[in-house]
């Protein structure tokens, strides 16, 4: 019986189990799909890596001697839809039977589903063999317990795979090192150059122009410098091992205009199209711990990201769709700023953060949580807003990202992901960056023309929404300070929170 296999573009694992042994029965599939760009509107790089990442795949199978179909964007017999492509494969080739990796979105899981249609035709659903636990796994995990924990799942995580661990015990006496990893950078010590590949895909830019495919954001065809092969991958990782872990506990949310990458690994994008594995990546790290005598808080806080929070956000995604897109816990309706499109605001932190995202589909998870979404969250924008643009922008943002943004950064699931809003004024962003410098709105003035618009959004939310906080611990010390703003002030505070929320983009 000849079979079909198809392969997303995120599903780029070159060790899977599929490709162990060659059978000239099987053939596999791979497709850029008009419909796959048009869902939200996408950053010019992210369609630019994924289509390149995917090139490469197939050529790197083809070479093996693996039969392959593919796709392109640009060609004719494209009928730019997985069920329609697959469909005319399907006859051209006598396939009985068809297997797909399991998406990683509940969008396409839907969609794929739709395939079990096609008559005569056997289809099942196959393991990605990528992350380290089920899909399910977290809800199991939690299955008696009233909330969930991240660092609950996280110690779970490090004891099952034996990972910084003396026997039951974590190494260094602590878990969670998170507390060393919050220092301001003042350009000492020096970064290293970036390791990333440089790449030319004028070609394939053009190609995505020419098909009319709606983008936003610097394509940078020219000078691209996102990875799109395993090897390539591999080199970002080891020269990351190598120069760049050592400091990237400290500095992990620091902010700074003349260094927007700092020590971060670039790694994202490798991640989550699957070209590295997330254990070979924590298991580095941690040879990295022994064999290098890196710090313990560093190495601690980059596997943490990895093996508890990408794995953690994961589980909570599946245990809640369908209906997690659905949160507005509350009930914002206010529309996104049209600057988050073109950075051309007059707050500095948001046209740093903004402008660098457009430049390079890239911002670490501080600009993502503490600038971009801390003003967007203040602002009462509705999280479906939030969702496409986050979804749109970075070039990593496949899969289930959703936690992330309608979750962690919006607090839209009332509290599903974390235990409280993370909300601040301006003092926190001048306390983790000098965007506040040469800003024209003066980071302690609370009111006025010339006052951080971050500060006043700041005390009307916590006035707005006091009544959701009344009986959680986190938010009760930012309560406390609330209750002692004079109510003049309070009232002057609201009065310009309102201006900014009803019309954000005069500022």
């Amino acid at each position: 019986m000849n079979k079909l296999k198809l392969i997303l573009g995120d599903q780029l694992n070159i060790n899977h189990s599929w490709f162990k042994e060659n059978n000239s029965k099987i053939t596999y599939v791979m497709m850029e799909v008009k419909e796959e760009t048009s869902y939200v509107l996408h950053h010019a790089q992210k369609i630019i890596a994924t289509f390149a990442a995917m090139r490469f795949f197939a050529e790197q199978l083809q070479q093996k001697g693996f039969e392959v179909i593919y796709f392109k964007i640009n060609d004719k017999q494209n009928k730019q839809s997985f069920y329609q492509n697959i469909n005319k494969t399907i006859k051209e080739k006598n396939i009985g039977e068809l297997q797909y990796l399991e998406p990683d979105e509940y969008r396409l899981s839907t969609e794929l589903k739709k395939l079990e249609s096609i008559e005569n035709i056997k289809v099942e659903s196959v393991d990605t063999e990528h992350f380290l636990v089920p899909k399910l796994y977290a809800k199991d995990f939690f299955s008696e317990k009233k909330h969930w924990r991240m660092e609950e799942f996280y110690r779970n995580m490090r004891k099952k795979f034996s990972i910084l661990m003396e026997e039951d015990k974590p190494i260094g006496g602590k878990w969670n090192f998170d507390s060393d990893n919050r220092k301001r950078w003042n350009g000492s010590p020096n970064t290293t150059e970036d390791f990333r590949p440089s790449h030319n895909h004028e070609k394939l830019f053009l190609e995505i122009n020419n098909e009319n495919i709606e983008h936003f954001g610097e394509g940078q065809e020219t000078s691209f410098h996102w990875p799109i092969s395993r090897e390539e991958s591999i080199t970002l990782l080891n020269n990351f091992i190598a120069k760049d872990l050592v400091n990237f506990g400290d500095f992990q949310d620091a902010l700074h205009d003349e260094n927007w990458r700092l020590f971060h690994s670039f790694l994202s994008f490798s991640l989550n199209s699957k070209m590295l594995s997330p254990l070979e990546v924590i298991k580095k790290a941690e040879e990295a711990y022994y064999e290098k005598d890196l710090p313990l808080a560093s190495v601690e806080g980059f596997i943490r990201q990895i093996l508890g929070w990408r794995e953690y956000i994961r589980g909570v995604y599946w245990a809640n769709m369908p209906g997690y897109d659905q949160h507005n816990f509350f009930k914002h309706n206010a529309k996104l700023p049209d600057w988050y499109w073109t950075g051309k605001t007059d707050m500095r932190c948001l046209a740093l953060s903004i402008s660098q995202s457009l430049a390079n589909a890239y911002a670490h998870h501080i600009q993502r949580l503490m600038v971009t979404g801390n003003f967007a969250l203040l602002a009462q924008v509705h999280p479906d807003e939030v969702d496409r643009w986050y979804l749109g922008v970075y070039a990593d943002a496949v899969g289930v990202q959703l936690p992330n943004t309608r979750g962690m950064s919006q607090w839209a699931d009332g509290g599903i992901v974390a235990t409280k809003p993370y909300v601040s004024a301006a003092a926190y962003i001048h306390k983790m960056s000098n965007y506040c410098e040469g800003c024209k709105y003066d980071k302690k003035k609370r009111v006025g023309d010339d006052a951080c618009p971050f500060n006043s959004l700041y005390w009307n939310f916590l006035d707005d929404k006091k009544q959701y906080f009344a009986k959680n611990n986190r938010m009760a010390m930012m309560l406390r300070l609330l209750e002692k703003i004079p109510p003049t002030e309070l009232a002057d505070l609201k009065e310009r929170a309102y201006k900014i929320i009803s019309n954000p983009d005069e500022y």
